[in-house]
């Protein structure tokens, strides 16, 4: 797709298999494959740096000199957000709910060190009232700032994601089945228009982090007829006539809130192959895809692909570690 986006990790990622994880697993285990794009080399990786190549170009064509976004305070979204801000020479300030932390860890230690200014919110709620604060704020000032919605999760960040198709359409591997997680839509939605775009025929299979079920293929629907639109496509060559699949059956007391489901599947992926998951997302995927093979949903002939979203740093946030450290002792 000739869309315009900006450079900040050029390299393809691998696609690794699972071989010692599937062994573990036993006989009936499809073939298990890795997409790793937490190893995008761009500010400690994640899908996030992809769809912000195409949303931060989408800024600069606007004559944006700022950006303006959201998240949780550990928000991978915020992480990447502001180093590209870094990266590009614009202003990033970030609208985070949750207390001030008496120091900062993880991601929200990263979003200091890239420079973006902070403002703190209790709720989810207030976060874009917040945005469009800030950004009345910088136009009186004379900026020309730019607002990216939560998790770049628009269809222009959809799109992004698509775009990754074209290194599993070119890597050899054709997946029956793609499991990641899903929360702000626009990952799923991606993965489910490249598919179609670039003739890889796999279900996708989204592992809810927070939201329920119906809520999330209602923003992914919305977010496949906004990809359409922009191509001036028919909805079907883009993957819109599909049911999209989201299994909430892994999120827990919530949001954030580890699971004993979530710290296994971290455990196990980290000492089967020395890849590590993050807390937040890919834990509570990878225990959807855990759950799905020993329940025997896929047969030993399939090929299953878990992609990788990133997330590493909130490994190292203080909170998460608290939690998961209690659920080992529990368990």
């Amino acid at each position: 797709m000739s869309l315009p986006s900006v450079a900040l990790a050029s390299q393809a990622t691998p696609v690794e298999s699972l071989a010692r994880l599937a062994s573990t697993l036993g006989p009936g285990c499809p073939k298990l494959f890795i997409k790793r794009d937490d190893l995008l080399s761009f500010a400690m990786g994640g899908n996030k740096v992809r769809k912000m190549q195409m949303v931060a170009a989408e800024a600069v064509a606007a004559g944006a000199d700022s950006l303006i976004t959201c998240g949780a305070l550990q928000s991978n979204h915020a992480r990447v957000t502001a180093a590209a801000g870094s990266a590009l020479g614009l202003k990033v300030a970030l609208v985070l709910n949750g207390a001030p932390p008496a120091s900062a860890t993880g991601n929200l230690l990263l979003d200091r060190t890239f420079g973006a200014e902070i403002r703190y919110v209790s709720t989810r709620e207030e976060r874009a009232p917040a945005m469009e604060q800030m950004a009345a704020e910088f136009r009186a000032e004379g900026r020309r700032p730019f607002v990216v919605p939560l998790g770049a999760s628009n269809t222009t960040g959809a799109l992004g994601m698509a775009r990754a198709l074209a290194e599993i359409a070119s890597s050899g591997i054709k997946p029956d089945a793609i499991v990641h997680s899903t929360s702000s839509g626009g990952t799923q939605a991606g993965l489910i228009a490249g598919c179609a775009l670039f003739g890889v025929r796999a279900r996708i299979i989204g592992i809810s982090a927070d939201d329920p079920a119906g809520h999330m293929r209602d923003v992914v629907n919305a977010l496949l007829a906004g990809v359409a639109a922009r191509l001036g496509a028919a909805p079907g060559t883009i993957g819109a006539d599909r049911a999209v699949e989201v299994d909430d059956r892994f999120v827990g007391d919530g949001y954030g809130i580890p699971t004993a489901a979530s710290a296994e599947a971290l455990d196990l992926l980290a000492r089967r192959e020395g890849i590590l998951l993050d807390p937040v997302y890919t834990s509570k995927a990878m225990a959807g895809l855990l759950s799905r093979i020993r329940a025997g949903e896929f047969r030993a002939y399939e090929t299953v692909l878990f992609w990788h979203t990133g997330g590493t740093p909130g490994l190292f946030a203080d909170t998460f570690q608290l939690r998961i450290e209690n659920l080992r002792i529990r368990n």
